[in-house]
């Protein structure tokens, strides 16, 4: 096992990797921009260490100040968390030439599932179920006009080397075809250096289902069931649970199977993210994510399985402690992302200080992950998370009630946060029958609730 590892990430995911970090015996290192000298994952690791200016090309993007601060430290390991650098192959590369362990994927495999398009490639060898699209990448309007003919609209335009929802557009005809691929190319150069791009049927609306895997060096691959993140605005989840009330026993069965059947046949190691659609008793695949997400804690709630200390372990060369006939599903698990931002005004970052907060607290089946405190400066450098709180509950009723009254309780005085809008999707009459799908949250609730507000 690992003596030191060096967190490279801010917010509430370096502190969430620092306590599983402690938790297992092991000295952590943070590392911190100008910009977050006071917050909370510096003042709770063993070290930390500055590595530049608040930008975040200049700090927490910046390759080679981390791998110095590594190699100062004498970390044997990196934890990149999620964003920054956690899909950067490059870094993956640069760390096994420095014998510094990366805590997730190889390079290789991390490169073969982060091109969209070559995952769709893998995807079809493995036998995995895709959705209907070009073979490759699409580089001129021309080639998008032949392939949109085949597939027929609507579709949509997605960049080989995206995430995050940038350089993603819905073409509804062939008219509005060459703007929107103009326009998607150009955010996705901008965004990721790369202006290729692919485009696929829209299965539309959907389930936007998400199945967690973990797999060893030895081949040991588990699926820890699905996660259902329909409720999206621009492409951006909004609230995520676990398990879905759209997939039954027999066909989540089905789901877990083919994400492990996928993850076997890149050779995948350490945790991940087979992201699929769901619609009308078929699933395709749409994308894996290489790294932790953001809403691992609804999946540890359900399961009893520490994501992050798995990851650890898997990286130190230890198999898997666990077979897929171990992992029991038990009750319900919800997660709302608590933002520093204005919902009344297309949800614009609002940073500033936080003159009070009180997080609430109280019960079984309760977890708030954060890294903000009572005079915490929300910089406007950074994501403007304030808190993810997640709810365990023996049912989804019982989960859905936790939720609305943790969110009831929550107060932040100094910045605006989304906890209304929060609190008023949890509460919405097909929200808590889970009658939702993709379409839900920017058709009919963002409307209302926005008319209601003005």
């Amino acid at each position: 096992m690992f003596h030191k590892i060096l967190i490279a990430n801010r917010g509430e995911i370096a502190v969430r990797i620092i306590r599983a970090a402690r938790e297992m015996g092991i000295k952590t290192v943070a590392v911190y921009s100008e910009a977050d000298k006071e917050a909370l994952h510096v003042h709770l690791a063993d070290e930390a260490v500055c590595i530049g200016p608040a930008k975040a090309q200049d700090s927490y993007l910046n390759i080679s100040n981390i791998l110095s601060a590594t190699i100062a430290t004498k970390a044997e390991a990196i934890h990149p968390g999620f964003g920054f650098l956690s899909e950067n192959s490059k870094f993956v590369t640069m760390c096994e030439e420095l014998n510094i362990t990366f805590i997730g994927p190889r390079a290789e495999v991390m490169d073969k599932m982060g091109d969209k398009i070559n995952a769709r490639s893998e995807m079809m060898k493995a036998g995995v179920s895709v959705i209907p699209g070009s073979s490759g990448e699409i580089f001129t309007i021309e080639e998008a006009r032949e392939i949109a003919k085949e597939i027929d609209y609507p579709v949509m335009l997605k960049a080989s080397a995206g995430g995050g929802g940038k350089g993603i557009r819905k073409v509804e005809t062939e008219e509005a075809l060459p703007a929107n691929f103009l326009n998607a190319q150009q955010e996705a150069k901008a965004a990721f250096g790369n202006c290729a791009m692919y485009m696929e049927k829209v299965i539309y609306p959907a389930r936007h289902i998400e199945v967690q895997i973990l797999g060893d060096r030895y081949g040991n691959v588990v699926h820890l069931g699905e996660r259902d993140c329909s409720l999206q605005r621009n492409n951006q989840k909004v609230l995520e649970e676990s398990p879905s009330v759209a997939i039954d026993p027999q066909k989540r069965e089905e789901l877990g199977e083919a994400a492990c059947k996928a993850a076997r046949y890149v050779g995948y190691e350490n945790a991940g993210t087979i992201e699929f659609l769901y619609q009308n008793g078929q699933f395709y695949f749409m994308e894996m994510n290489t790294r932790v997400q953001v809403e691992h804690p609804v999946t540890e709630f359900v399961t009893g399985v520490d994501i992050v200390k798995e990851q650890i372990r898997i990286a130190a060369g230890e198999s898997l402690s666990f077979s897929q006939e171990n992992i029991e599903f038990r009750g319900h698990s919800i997660e709302c992302r608590i933002n520093a931002e204005n919902p009344a005004f297309n949800f614009a970052p609002a940073p500033g200080k936080i003159s009070e907060i009180f997080l609430p607290s109280g019960c079984l089946g309760l977890r708030v992950d954060s890294a903000v405190y009572q005079g915490y400066e929300i910089s406007p450098f950074y994501d403007s998370m304030i808190a993810k709180i997640i709810v365990h509950g023996e049912n989804r009723m019982d989960a859905l009630m936790k939720m609305q009254r943790s969110l009831f309780e929550l107060e932040v005085e100094g910045v605006m946060t989304n906890t209304e809008f929060q609190l008023d999707l949890i509460t919405h009459s097909r929200v808590v029958k889970g009658d939702y799908d993709t379409s839900f949250l920017m058709e009919e609730f963002l409307p209302n609730w926005q008319m209601r507000e003005e």
